[in-house]
């Protein structure tokens, strides 16, 4: 059995993210109309934001120094938890004003536990 390689796997998952992003936008498009597919698209963009933010966070907690070099900044916590309530308060007040579909924009949010579904699929069978 190969190597499993984390770093391919994670460069699939905003493709696998567009992907069920672009077929779910273009389904509730044609079965649902603009609103619905609105909010499922503004649902999409957050959870692609929130997987950039989640993924960076990762990398700053798990990077090893290399001896020499200058250690990255700190921003802690608090610049991430700010981040991410400016992303929630965001797309809260786009949903308030621009008519989409709240269910929608939170089906659309879950795509990124969806795709990590389907990575793990893909890992299995390949």
């Amino acid at each position: 059995m190969a190597e499993f390689d984390y770093n391919r796997a994670i460069a699939r998952l905003p493709r696998w993210l567009l992907t069920l992003a672009t077929l779910g936008t273009v389904y509730t498009l044609f079965r649902y109309g603009v609103s619905v597919s609105g909010g499922f698209l503004l649902g999409a963009i957050a959870a692609w934001v929130n997987l950039k933010l989640v993924e960076r966070a990762a990398r700053r907690v798990t990077a090893t120094p290399v001896e020499g070099e200058e250690k990255p900044a700190k921003s802690g916590t608090g610049g991430l938890f700010i981040q991410f309530s400016g992303l929630i308060l965001g797309v809260f007040v786009i949903m308030q004003f621009s008519g989409f579909s709240t269910q929608a924009a939170f089906a659309g949010f879950f795509l990124c536990p969806a795709a990590a579904l389907l990575e793990i699929i893909y890992e299995l069978i390949t």
